[in-house]
């Protein structure tokens, strides 16, 4: 049933209008950028790299024209109408490149680990995507066919989550979580976010009615502010050299009580990047963009994800999901490894690592998935196979294990 709600539609389109003109255009819930904490960041990089980075990954196709603009020494970038640009400078040459700090560290830096502890000296936040629990149907990242298991991804990567937790701190890791149970870190609730959901909805130009404003009041909840609460753990009390973002993947299931079952069943990896220009548009996604550019997360990013995709590959048995949409890139010439522009691995200003295994409502998926955890190996399709949830522990705990253990 349609909530009601407490004010009229022309209030609520007027606070709408008055959001969406007003002195920046922010996305919604975004606090306006502080540009003076890119200043770290001057002459960290040459114009080569930057141009490299921007074009390549972060706005490929030419998608920053006009609000990013390189020259020779600098590159000038749009802030807020009637601001003056923000310059960052560039260093002349690689031998000057000043170094900018940063609360993560690669591989790289790390020190040598002891035998048999490959993530020693490592900080890791785990991710457990979306909502569990009643919140799942809100999120609408539920379904149940008849009398069946119901299917709850943010149950189901919480699940995923704690049984890393136990195998990365064997080898050495300290471990985050960014949520330890179904319901939200955010204290936000989408009955206080109408007056957002109204400039959210005049913003994109979409009606405005009773219906709409109810389902862009939960999506401000559940998929901005949920994860802008989560991003600032990370960002300013865990402060971790990665984060893992754990998801399910799912094709369109339809109705949630009547899900469309499909054959596929894949495997992907996301970070941070192709950015569109109409993205680019918005004040705190192009400073967002930078703080990810500038702090070199996509080449630890690449790296960590591809050594990762390789051992989840190798142990699901699942193909590379293939994007045929223009809002995703291919990278590294990984056909596992795409770059998109999500909030949940934007914000996060150190390397992510962003899995989407397995299709929910795939047949093959949903039947491991109606099991339920379990020990040892039992015959899906006359093929032995662990526990949906161990297999996927598994094998991120093994692609970690293989790519810190170069040192």
């Amino acid at each position: 049933m349609t909530r009601k709600f407490p004010r009229t539609k022309a209030f609520l389109l007027l606070l709408a209008l008055s959001s969406a003109v007003g002195w920046a255009r922010l996305t919604p819930l975004a606090p306006a950028p502080d540009w003076s904490k890119l200043e770290k960041y001057q002459e960290s990089m040459t114009r080569e790299e930057f141009v490299d980075l921007l074009d390549r990954v972060y706005a490929p196709g030419g998608a920053a024209a006009g609000v990013v603009v390189v020259e020779e020494g600098a590159a000038r970038v749009k802030t807020r109408s009637g601001s003056p640009d923000f310059v960052l400078r560039f260093a002349s040459s690689r031998d000057s490149v000043k170094p900018a700090g940063s609360f993560w560290s690669p591989r790289s830096a790390l020190p040598p680990a002891p035998a048999g502890k490959p993530l020693t000296g490592l900080k890791i936040a785990i991710d457990p995507g979306h909502l569990g629990g009643r919140w799942a149907k809100v999120e609408e990242r539920w379904f149940r066919v008849g009398n069946s298991r119901p299917v709850v991804e943010g149950d189901m990567t919480l699940l995923v989550a704690k049984m890393l937790i136990p195998k990365l701190k064997a080898m050495g890791a300290q471990v985050y979580l960014t949520r330890s149970k179904a319901g939200p870190v955010t204290s936000a609730r989408p009955d206080k976010l109408r007056q957002e959901a109204a400039a959210s909805l005049a913003d994109k130009g979409k009606p405005m009615d009773p219906v709409s404003l109810e389902s862009e009041s939960d999506r401000l909840f559940y998929r901005v502010s949920e994860i802008r609460r989560r991003a600032r753990l990370v960002n300013e009390s865990i402060k971790p050299d990665l984060v893992l973002c754990l998801h399910f993947n799912a094709e369109a299931w339809g109705s949630e009580t009547e899900p469309r079952l499909v054959d596929e069943n894949h495997l992907h990896f996301l970070v941070t990047g192709a950015l569109s220009a109409e993205e680019l548009s918005y004040e705190d996604q192009r400073f967002d963009m930078l703080v990810k550019l500038l702090g070199r997360t996509f080449p630890e990013e690449l790296k960590v994800s591809a050594t990762v995709a390789s051992a989840m590959a190798e142990e699901t048995r699942l193909p590379p999901y293939t994007y045929v949409a223009a809002n995703a890139l291919n990278v590294g010439g990984n056909p596992y490894l795409w770059a998109r522009n999500l909030l949940a691995n934007r914000l996060f200003a150190c390397p992510v690592v962003y899995i989407e295994p397995y299709v929910m409502n795939g047949r093959a998926a949903f039947a491991r998935i109606q099991a339920g955890d379990y020990e040892g190996r039992r015959n899906f399709g006359g093929v032995p196979r662990k526990s949906i949830y161990r297999e996927y522990a598994d094998s991120v705990a093994a692609g970690l294990a293989a790519y810190y253990g170069q040192r």
